[in-house]
């Protein structure tokens, strides 16, 4: 994996649990608007669509430098308007990205898997 993928990556898995925690405080913003005088769905409205654009801008930037297939792809951004999705996904491009070092490290050495 090139350095390009890699900060791609890095960069979607960055944004993704910070655009979850916002989706979680726009929803409950939400409630308290219906529920309360307390309207805060403007400004956190806002937050998470800066949020939520970021990640479809780096989604779509690490699906066209790691050529992931279409289902892959496709998780990640049903991830990305799911209240909690942002979280999973996060974990999984840090498994991923762990994954690709250790692969990396292996063809530095010249470890080859049988």
């Amino acid at each position: 994996m090139d350095i390009k993928t890699a900060t791609a990556l890095r960069r979607l898995r960055l944004v993704s649990a910070p655009e979850a925690v916002s989706f979680l405080i726009l929803l409950v913003c939400s409630v308290l608007k219906r529920t309360t005088d307390f309207n805060a769905v403007p400004v956190m409205g806002a937050v998470h669509g800066v949020l939520f654009v970021l990640y479809v801008i780096f989604w779509a930037d690490a699906w066209n430098r790691t050529k992931w297939p279409l289902r892959t792809a496709a998780l990640y951004f049903v991830l990305s308007v799911l209240p909690t999705g942002g979280f999973f996904a996060e974990r999984k491009l840090r498994r991923e990205a762990e994954d690709a070092l250790i692969a990396a490290r292996a063809r530095k050495e010249g470890v080859v898997n049988a």
